[in-house]
This record gives C-alpha cells, structure tokens and sequence, in this order.
C-alpha cells in the first residue's frame, strides 16, 4: 500500500494541473466562507444590508455551513482526479505500470487511494477552517464538538463525488468527455430525475441518486432554516442518505474493478 501511494505521489508532486486545482479549493474555500461570514454578500446590500449567514459561524452551526460551501468547491477535485486518472491512459503510463510489475487491480487500487487521500486531507482543511472560523465568532470552544458529525457528512460527500469521478475516468477514459459528462450530469441530469421522481412519489426518493443523497447531508442553511419555520413534508432520515451514500460509494469501486476485469488494457 505505502509503495502505491509512493509512486502516485511521483506521478503527481510536479504536476502543474494537480497544484492548480488543488490550490483554487485551498485558496477559494476560506476567501469565500469570509465573504459570507462577514456581510459581503447580503440582502439589501451595503453596510446597511442584512446578512443572515452571519451567526452561523459560531459554534455548533459552523460545520454545516462550512460544509455545504465546501461541497460546492470539491468540484476542483473531482475533476483534478478525472484528470490523474484518464491520463494514464492518454500517455500509456498504466501499461507501463503493468511492464514494472503491477497488476490491473494495483492500478485500480492506487487511484481508490489516492480518492481517499485527498478526500481526508480535504475534510482535514475543512474541520481547519470550520474551528478557525467557530473560535473567532464564537469566542470560545464550548460548543465545538456539537454537530460535529457534519464533518463526516462532508467526508462521505468529498468520497461520493470523487468515488464518481474515479468510476467515470476509469469507464471513459479520456478528460474532457469525462468531465464533461461528470459536470452534465451533477448540474442537469440528476436535478431533473431528482425532481421527476419526487413529483410522483410520497417520500422524496430522487434524493436518493448517487451525487444527492450525499448533498442531503449538508443542505444549503437559509433552505434547512426556511423548512424549520414553515414546515415540510415527509422526510428522509441523515443515517439513510449517509448509508446510501457510502452503498454508492461501494458501487462506484465495484464497477470500476469489473470494468477493468472485462475491458482489453
């Protein structure tokens, strides 16, 4: 395990692309929480303007806040992985993986590591910020472990969506029809199934669907606020879409492993 990480570590560590994306979501990440933290972005605009993001960066409210902004920017890395991973195959370097000895499954295995790797390192920045940001508009960590498992729900999203982006790269094989597939269907596909079968259902089964149920962990606030206040109708529990979440997770790997079983080198 620890050589296939090493040798991933090679590919990558002067890899312009790789510094690339992963600096916008290091960079953007926290520029953005401050913006809304501190009333850039509020109604009415101005001094004078309202901003009603602005309490929940205290303690506990701070990690699902946190949180859904940060899903939004996991974007940057799920197509960083679709990029590592379809050029392997753009420059022959797997089959040079297999000349030194390695087996298809190390291969897979290198890249579900590396989607593990980056998707903890990612929830790590995450749970930096969210305590950086709870400690300063909170004045205290008194209430700092409270809802603290939304930082799970953000790492079981960051291994939803690059899980995804893995399977499609392995399936597709080259970047661009790749992400443009992965960013089609993120925004388009998937909201239109979600709401069509939630029309004609009484639970909201379309939250259910491999990029939303892990969405669902971590609502956008203002929405999750709205809710409380006026109501809503039949729900479905955190533990089912956190469970369904890591059953897609399951499928994704399983589905790349089969691809590559029946598919020539």
């Amino acid at each position: 395990m620890k050589e296939l990480i090493a040798i991933e570590w090679m590919k990558i560590r002067r890899y312009r692309t790789f510094w690339v994306l992963t600096g916008l979501f290091l960079l953007l990440l926290p520029i953005w929480n401050i913006e809304v933290a501190y009333g850039f972005i509020n109604l009415g605009g101005g001094k004078n303007g309202v901003n009603f993001l602005s309490t929940a960066y205290s303690f506990p409210e701070v990690w699902g806040n946190v949180g859904f902004w940060g899903s939004i920017f996991v974007l940057f890395l799920s197509i960083l992985v679709i990029i590592i991973t379809t050029n392997e195959y753009t420059y022959k370097t797997n089959r040079q993986n297999v000349i030194d000895g390695w087996s298809r499954l190390d291969f897979y295995h290198a890249k579900v590591l590396l989607v593990f790797i980056i998707s903890t390192a990612a929830t790590a920045y995450m749970f930096l910020l969210g305590f950086t940001f709870g400690l300063i508009n909170s004045g205290s960590a008194a209430n700092v472990f409270s809802e603290l498992h939304q930082v799970g729900y953000f790492f079981l999203l960051s291994l939803d969506y690059l899980g995804f982006a893995l399977f499609l790269s392995i399936w597709i094989k080259r970047s661009g029809l790749a992400i443009g597939l992965f960013l089609l269907y993120s925004f388009i596909i998937e909201n239109i199934a979600k709401s069509i079968i939630n029309h004609w259902t009484d639970l909201p089964v379309g939250n259910l669907m491999p990029l939303q149920t892990s969405d669902e962990l971590l609502p956008f606030p203002l929405m999750q606020m709205a809710k409380t206040m006026i109501g809503q109708g039949p729900t479905i529990s955190m533990n089912v879409y956190a469970g369904v979440t890591v059953f897609w997770c399951a499928a994704y790997y399983f589905s790349g492993k089969m691809i590559l079983a029946k598919r020539d080198w």
